[in-house]
C-alpha cells in the first residue's frame, strides 16, 4: 500500500545556506540606498575636477542599472538625466549672458551684444565678450549640480518609497507621509507619459515635437488628478492627520522642542564651519540642538500609534552599501594622499586637470554598492489560465454550464 505521505511532487531542497542565501532575490532596505546616494552627494559637493564628477555619473549609472528594479519608481532615472543635462545648460548660458570678470589673459570665445545698464545695476553686466575659462567654470559648476540631482535621483529609483516611510519616527510620519508622496510624483508622471504615449502609437499618432504636446499633456494632468483624488480619499479613510490622545500642551512642547532643536542644529553647523565664531556656536550648540530634537521627537512619537508587517531587517549588505558611499564621502573630506587643489583645479593657466589616485579609488568603492547589494526582488507575472471554447456541436445549455464552469 502505497504511502499517503508521498504526493508524488519532486522534493523541495532547502534554501543553500552561506553565500547563496545571501545574494537570493530581496529589495535593500531602502535606508541603505539613501545613506549611500546622501553620502555619495556630499562626496560629490567636494570637487569640481570634471573628471571626477563625470566618474561619478558612471558609478550612478552602474549602480542604477544593475540594481534597480521593475517597480513604477525605477523607470524615471533617464529623466533625472535630462534634468541634470539641462541644468548645466542653463548655467552656462547664464553664465555667457551675464558675463562678468574678464580678464585680459582669457581666450575669448565670440562676443554678445552689450546691453548698457544703470548705475544701480552695477556690478552685473550683460552681454559682451565670452571667455573659454568663463564658459568651463560655469560648466563645471554645472555638471558638480547635475550630480547631486542625480543622487537623488538614485536614490528614488532604487528604493522603495513606501517602505522608506515605515522607518521614519512616529513623530514625523505626517510629514513623511507628505515627503513620500511628493516623491513619487515625479515616477507617477514618467508612468503616465510613457502609458500615453504608448496608447498614440497604437493609434497611429503620427503627430510630434511641439504639436504632439497637447496630446499628451492633458491626458496626464488628467491622470494625475485622479490619482490624488483617489490618495486623497484613502487617506481620509485610514484616518490620516487625525490628532490622537495628544493634549494640546503636549504638541505645543513638541513644536517648541524641535524648533529650538533646529536652531541649535543651524547654530552649531554654523560654529563648525566657521573658524572665527565662538566656541559655545560649535560643538555644544550643535549637541544641544541634536539632544532638543531627539526629545521632541520622542514626546510626539507617543500620539502616533503604528504597527508594522515584516520589519524590513538591517543585514551585512545593507552595512556595506552604506558603507561604500560614507567612506568615498570621508576620503574625499580628509584630503590625505593627495592635494586638496586636485579637487578644486584652476582655470589659470588652463591645462587639464589632474586625476588623484585616492578620490578615484573612493569614488570606485563607492560603484562597489552594485555588486555587495543583492539583486532586487521580482514580481512574478499571473500565467494566464486558457479558456475552453464549447464544440459547435454542444446544445445551449451545456455551452452555458462550460463557460460557467472555466469562469469559476
Amino acid at each position: 500500500m502505497p504511502d499517503k505521505r508521498d504526493t508524488g511532487s519532486p522534493p523541495t531542497s532547502s534554501p543553500a545556506r552561506g553565500a547563496g542565501a545571501r545574494r537570493s532575490p530581496r529589495d535593500l532596505h531602502p535606508l541603505a540606498w539613501w545613506t549611500w546616494a546622501l553620502a555619495l552627494a556630499t562626496a560629490a559637493s567636494r570637487t569640481t575636477n570634471p573628471l571626477l564628477l563625470l566618474l561619478v555619473l558612471a558609478v550612478l549609472g552602474y549602480v542604477v542599472t544593475a540594481r534597480r528594479s521593475e517597480a513604477p519608481w525605477a523607470r524615471g532615472f533617464g529623466y533625472y538625466l535630462w534634468v541634470a543635462l539641462t541644468v548645466v545648460a542653463i548655467r552656462v548660458v547664464f553664465r555667457c549672458v551675464f558675463a562678468t570678470g574678464i580678464t585680459p589673459h582669457d581666450h575669448l570665445l565670440f562676443s554678445l551684444p552689450h546691453i548698457p545698464t544703470p548705475d544701480w545695476y552695477a556690478g552685473i553686466r550683460i552681454g559682451g565678450p565670452v571667455s573659454l575659462e568663463a564658459t568651463l567654470s560655469a560648466a563645471f559648476d554645472g555638471l558638480r549640480l547635475a550630480c547631486l540631482i542625480c543622487c537623488i535621483g538614485a536614490a528614488n529609483t532604487l528604493a522603495n518609497p513606501k517602505r522608506a516611510l515605515r522607518v521614519l519616527p512616529g513623530a514625523l510620519y505626517e510629514l513623511g507621509v507628505a515627503v513620500t508622496v511628493s516623491l513619487s510624483v515625479a515616477p507617477q508622471l514618467v508612468q503616465s507619459v510613457q502609458r500615453v504615449a504608448r496608447a498614440r502609437r497604437l493609434r497611429a499618432g503620427r503627430r510630434k515635437g511641439v504639436r504632439a504636446l497637447r496630446s499628451i499633456v492633458v491626458p496626464v494632468l488628467e491622470d494625475a488628478l485622479e490619482r490624488s483624488l483617489h490618495l486623497a480619499a484613502a487617506m481620509d479613510s485610514r484616518g490620516y492627520g487625525r490628532s490622537g490622545t495628544a493634549s494640546r500642551r503636549s504638541r505645543r512642547l513638541t513644536g517648541a522642542l524641535m524648533l529650538l532643536g533646529m536652531c541649535g542644529l543651524c547654530a552649531g553647523v554654523y560654529g563648525l564651519l566657521d573658524g572665527t565664531a565662538p566656541a559655545a556656536l560649535g560643538l555644544p550648540a550643535f549637541l544641544a540642538g541634536a539632544m532638543l530634537c531627539v526629545a521632541g521627537l520622542l514626546l510626539g512619537g507617543r500620539r502616533v500609534r503604528r504597527t508594522t508587517y515584516r520589519p524590513d531587517r538591517w543585514r551585512a549588505a545593507e552595512w556595506g552599501v552604506a558603507g561604500c558611499g560614507v567612506v568615498a564621502a570621508v576620503l574625499l573630506f580628509a584630503t590625505v594622499g593627495y592635494d586638496a587643489t586636485d579637487l578644486n583645479p584652476s582655470l589659470y593657466p588652463l591645462s587639464w586637470p589632474a586625476l588623484p589616485l585616492v578620490p578615484v579609488l573612493a569614488l570606485l568603492l563607492a560603484g562597489a554598492a552594485g555588486v555587495l547589494s543583492p539583486p532586487p526582488g521580482r514580481t512574478p507575472a499571473p500565467t494566464a489560465v486558457p479558456r475552453q471554447r464549447p464544440s459547435a456541436r454542444t446544445d445551449g445549455v451545456t455551452a452555458g454550464h462550460t463557460t460557467s464552469e472555466v469562469s469559476t
